[in-house]
C-alpha cells in the first residue's frame, strides 16, 4: 500500500466541513491531521505570514493579496463561506447618511481595509451605486493580515486603546460594519476579542431586495472562505489537488442531502436555507466554472480598492482539481 502525504489542514467546522475534520469522510491518499484555530482569522495571519500549514482556509481577499506578493500556495475553487453584502453596512440616525453617495466625506469604520465582508461590500456599493470609495475615510482598529500590503492615503487607524465601537458610539464615526468586521467586537481578532452590541440602522433597509436583483443581474456571488494549498505540495502530489476537491464536494453533498430534509435548526443551516431562495438549490457552488463571475469581481474589485499592485488571471489565482 501506498503511504499517505502527511498534512496540516487548517479549516473551521461548518456542517458542510465536519465530515472531513471527525475523518468519517477521508481524503484519499492523505494522512490529514486537522488543526482548530478559533477563529479561523487566526489561522488566515498565521498561514499568510509564516506558511504554517499545508492546507488552510483563508478569506478569499487575503488570499489574493498574499498571492500578488508572492505567497508560495495557491486556492482551491472550493468556497466553504458565502453570502451576500448589501446588508450589514451601519449608520448613525444622526450622520446624514441617505444613500451611499452620502457616505463621501464621512469616516466608517472597518476592522481592517482588506477584511472581505468590507472589500465585497465596497464593490457593491461602487459598481451598484457609484460610491467613490477614495472619497470615504475608512478608519482601522487592526492590521492587515498580509504585512507586504501598503494602504491608501484614505484608510487610517484608531487612536491606540480605542475601538471602532466606542468612535461610533461618540460620534466619530458616521457608519460602520455590523459584528466582527467592525463595530460588533472589540479587542484583538486573532484571540481574545469581545462581541459588542450595535444598534444601528442599516445603510440600505431593502438588502434581500437588492441581492437578489444583483444576483440576477450579474451571477456574482460573494465567497468567504477559500482552500488554498502550499505550492510545494501539489509540485511534489499534484493529485492532491483532485482528493482535496472530492472530499470536500462529497462532504457537501452529504450536508445538501441532509438540508433537503432536515427542520435545519442551526443557523448555518437556517442562512443557506434563505439564500437557496436566490442562488438555488446547492449554495455553496465549487468549482471553477460555476465561479467564473464572482472571482472575476473580487479580482476586478481588489485592484480597483488598490488592495493588489496588478491584475491577476484566475489561472494564477486558482488550480482546476478538473481539468483533464
Amino acid at each position: 500500500m501506498t503511504k499517505k502525504v502527511p498534512l496540516k489542514i487548517a479549516v473551521a467546522e461548518y456542517p458542510h466541513t465536519s465530515a472531513i475534520r471527525n475523518g468519517s469522510i477521508p481524503i484519499e491518499g492523505v494522512d490529514a491531521e486537522i488543526i482548530t484555530v478559533k477563529p479561523q482569522i487566526g489561522a488566515f495571519r498565521r498561514m499568510v505570514r509564516d506558511v504554517e500549514f499545508d492546507v488552510c482556509e483563508l478569506a478569499p481577499t487575503t488570499y489574493i493579496i498574499a498571492r500578488a506578493h508572492g505567497a508560495p500556495f495557491v486556492a482551491l475553487p472550493i468556497f466553504v463561506m458565502r453570502r451576500f453584502h448589501h446588508g450589514g453596512l451601519l449608520v448613525r440616525p444622526d450622520a446624514g447618511i441617505k444613500t451611499p453617495s452620502d457616505l463621501e466625506g464621512k469616516k466608517v469604520g472597518v476592522r481592517a481595509y482588506s477584511v472581505t465582508t468590507g472589500v465585497w461590500t465596497r464593490q457593491a456599493l461602487i459598481d451598484e451605486f457609484g460610491l467613490d470609495s477614495s472619497k470615504v475615510m475608512w478608519v482601522v482598529d487592526d492590521e492587515e493580515h498580509v504585512t507586504q500590503l501598503k494602504l491608501p492615503s484614505n484608510v487610517i487607524h484608531a487612536p491606540k486603546g480605542t475601538s471602532l465601537a466606542d468612535m461610533m458610539a461618540s460620534g466619530e464615526l458616521a457608519a460602520g460594519f455590523a459584528a466582527n468586521a467592525g463595530i460588533g467586537r472589540t479587542g484583538n481578532p486573532t484571540g481574545g476579542w469581545q462581541e459588542v452590541e450595535a444598534d444601528y440602522p442599516d445603510l440600505l433597509p431593502n438588502a434581500t431586495e437588492l441581492e437578489a436583483d444583483y444576483y440576477q443581474r450579474t451571477g456574482v456571488y460573494p465567497m468567504h472562505g477559500t482552500i488554498v494549498v502550499k505550492d510545494s505540495v501539489l509540485a511534489e502530489h499534484p493529485w492532491i489537488a483532485k482528493s482535496l476537491y472530492d472530499a470536500f464536494d462529497k462532504a457537501k453533498q452529504a450536508w445538501l442531502a441532509g438540508l433537503n430534509t432536515s427542520d435545519a435548526t442551526n443557523a448555518s443551516d437556517k442562512k443557506y436555507l434563505e439564500l437557496r431562495k436566490i442562488v438555488g438549490h446547492d449554495p455553496l457552488p465549487y468549482g471553477i466554472e460555476e465561479n467564473v463571475k464572482t472571482i472575476e469581481a473580487l479580482e476586478a474589485t481588489a485592484f480597483k480598492q488598490r488592495l493588489t499592485p496588478r491584475r491577476m488571471s484566475i489561472a494564477e489565482l486558482f488550480v482546476d482539481p478538473l481539468a483533464n
